[in-house]
């Protein structure tokens, strides 16, 4: 009979906790650039944004300022869009990643079981061939669906990436119409 040892153990413990820090570790990658993103992005804002006063104060009169305003609108707008994207790809990328280093534990962790299962199987004492194949079928149960599950997850990341790609040409388009709106007044 297949019998885990303490070595057996202590391998897998070790293989866990590599996992569990190659996730911490890519998590918190994403956190860093997420973090470096908006650090440039504050420092950015607060240089545009001395300028765009610099400039809107410079203005002769009332409509030079109103003019001002409205150049200013679609960088701005174009600004939030790109820094939109850039939050998704870093979440997306990161993610990615994620889901890398899982797909991978999984399928350790199936190669194991399913060792453990053909060794079960193959010194099952006589009589129990009804408790071999059920634990057969319920691995293959259980493969099936982690395969519909990851099949669904890859559908949904695929409809949420393209949602955004279309909300944000909306919202282009949109910011784009309110500028040249802006100009025009």
């Amino acid at each position: 009979m297949f019998v885990f040892s303490s070595d057996q153990f202590a391998e897998a413990q070790k293989a866990h906790f590599a996992n569990l820090f190659a996730l911490t570790n890519t998590a918190f990658d994403g956190f860093q650039k997420l973090a470096e993103l908006n650090l440039q992005a504050v420092k950015s804002n607060l240089a545009e944004s001395q300028e765009n006063v610099q400039a809107a104060l410079s203005g002769g009169d009332l409509k030079d300022v109103f003019s001002a305003q409205g150049k200013f609108a679609q960088p701005a707008a174009d600004k939030a869009l790109a820094y939109a994207r850039h939050v998704y790809e870093i979440a997306s990328a990161t993610q990615a990643e994620l889901t890398k280093t899982v797909e991978a534990q999984y399928e350790q962790h199936n190669r194991s079981v399913q060792t453990f299962v053909d060794t079960f199987v193959k010194n099952a004492p006589a009589g129990s061939e009804a408790l071999t194949a059920l634990l057969q079928q319920t691995v293959a149960a259980a493969n099936n669906t982690y395969e519909s599950v990851q099949k669904a997850s890859k559908q949904a990341a695929e409809t949420v990436k393209s949602n955004i790609e279309a909300s944000t040409a909306a919202a282009t388009g949109a910011v784009q119409q309110s500028a040249r709106r802006a100009v025009k007044a």
